[in-house]
């Protein structure tokens, strides 16, 4: 069980030794919290009395990048506490952060957790907690409470800044401890984060979603959008420029709706325009964009942008305006297509990713063949294709026009031959080209290349070593793969 590579210093640190722990616990955020990673500490500080060695914990993601930052997170609160990260289960402490957008993501929790029972019983000691968006949903908190008695804590989205409090009072019973809740307007910040990367971040600006799409159950697990303030938004970012980030992410369900529920209402364009005046953040990307919201304002931002990547991605999830309706997602198709070729207009090297359903209740031959025209009028750099997964508690679960698997499949199997076609199109034209790529790590397969991003999100290996990481570096595009390139160092990094 190695301990994590590169692990990442926390950028927001308190002095925990400075924490009367016998003190009452505060009442305000986030310092009642920093209260109780003092209080974990003591057991963290007691098992390694008693073990010789501290504390291994094991965070496991699921889902989307949103969950990857509320991961981060977790781990830096763990690392306070006093414990190690490591990648196996075989921990003294796993969380799952979890994912319910699709059946499968449910599964996968189900199946792990079958594994930590036969893991537990051999290691009586161990903690098992699970968070996130599954445990938002009343049914599985019932078939925990029934088939998984062995997991210790349980808890929702909108309290995982409560994570500290929760796992001390974990630690101090033997009883299951779960702690739901149906939605929240609480923000807290400046809790601990430990980064997956020295030189790239996501950064939340906004969590829940307002938007109700009839086949998406993130509403229901996530809570209403609610804004971070722009002030909060910005000092996040300077002090991770200050670490020295170079790449941020913005991150939210719907970014292009950020700030309409502030007091002082700011726009996502107007927050953009102000994150590229912060020095040393040399790229901004952002995820995900309704676009039913991306409006005039912030496409000529993104027009005039130094630092915002020519990558966005826009969800289509249906090229059938008769769908799109019953998907409630209030654009049509000719909406669609004419809001790209405004942001081609400006952006005119941009590189498009979507999302596509197939296989939505009621969708016929004809309403398929319309996502298809969409896909190749927009000639997509990629796409992520998902066969309908039907979420309990969504209008669209209880349409009865389900559609037969083996006509689901025939369809899937067709849109992903022609997104593949599309995108093997548009990266081929870019050979020869030379661009900036930011480099990730060493190649997995062969050490003695790198590998990185361009800003359209096209990965790039070529000849380099560890010194090159979290650096922008100019590379010709020698060979393309499909989906990702071979190149060579051009020129200088910048």
């Amino acid at each position: 069980m190695a301990e994590r590579e590169n692990s990442r210093k926390m950028y927001n640190e308190i002095n925990l030794d400075k924490i009367d722990i016998n003190a009452n616990p505060p009442t305000e955020e986030p310092a009642r919290q920093y209260y109780f990673m003092a209080k974990c500490r003591q057991y963290t500080e007691q098992f390694q009395e008693e073990h010789g060695r501290i504390p291994m914990a094991h965070v496991q993601n699921y889902g989307c990048q949103m969950n990857a930052r509320d991961s981060e997170k977790l781990a830096g609160i763990l690392e306070a506490m006093g414990y190690g990260l490591i990648d196996s289960e075989e921990a003294d402490f796993v969380i799952y952060n979890t994912c319910t957008v699709r059946e499968n993501a449910n599964n996968k929790v189900w199946g792990r957790l079958g594994y930590l029972n036969v893991y537990k019983k051999k290691h009586p000691h161990m903690k098992i907690a699970l968070c996130g968006c599954m445990m938002q949903e009343a049914d599985v908190i019932e078939k925990i409470k029934k088939s998984y008695r062995f997991v210790d804590l349980v808890f929702g989205t909108h309290n995982i800044y409560k994570f500290a409090e929760l796992l001390y009072t974990a630690l101090q019973q033997n009883d299951m401890v779960i702690d739901i809740w149906k939605d929240t307007d609480k923000i807290v910040e400046d809790l601990p984060v430990e980064r997956k990367y020295a030189f790239k971040s996501g950064v939340n600006i906004m969590f829940g979603c307002n938007n109700f799409c009839s086949y998406c159950i993130v509403p229901y697990v996530r809570g209403r959008e609610r804004s971070r303030k722009p002030q909060d938004i910005l000092r996040e970012i300077k002090k991770l420029a200050a670490d020295g980030v170079v790449e941020i992410m913005l991150l939210g369900q719907n970014v292009n709706s950020y700030g309409k529920n502030l007091h002082e209402p700011m726009t996502f364009a107007q927050l953009l325009s102000e994150i590229e005046k912060i020095e040393g953040i040399e790229r901004i990307r952002f995820m995900t964009s309704h676009p039913k919201d991306l409006s005039d304002e912030l496409i000529a931002v993104m027009g005039k942008s130094r630092k915002i990547c020519n990558h966005l991605h826009l969800p289509l999830q249906s090229g059938s305006s008769r769908i799109l309706k019953e998907m409630n997602r209030r654009y049509d198709k000719e909406q669609y297509l004419a809001l790209v070729a405004k942001i081609r207009a400006a952006v005119p090297d941009i590189a498009l990713t979507t999302d596509i359903i197939v296989g939505f209740p009621g969708e016929t031959e004809e309403d398929f063949l319309e996502t298809m025209d969409v896909v190749k009028k927009v000639g997509y750099e990629s796409a992520f294709t998902f066969i309908y997964s039907k979420r309990t508690g969504t209008p669209a679960a209880a349409k009865e026009e389900q559609i037969p698997e083996e006509v689901v499949k025939d369809r899937f199997d067709r849109l992903l031959k022609e997104v593949q076609r599309c995108s093997t199109a548009r990266a081929e034209a870019l050979t020869g080209r030379t661009e900036e790529v930011l480099v990730e790590e060493v190649n997995e397969q062969d050490d003695t290349l790198v590998s990185g991003r361009m800003g359209n999100n096209f990965i790039v290996h070529f000849p380099g070593d560890k010194g090159l990481i979290g650096k922008i570096v100019k590379v010709k595009l020698k060979e393309c793969k499909g989906f990702y390139f071979y190149g060579e160092l051009d020129g200088q990094e910048r």
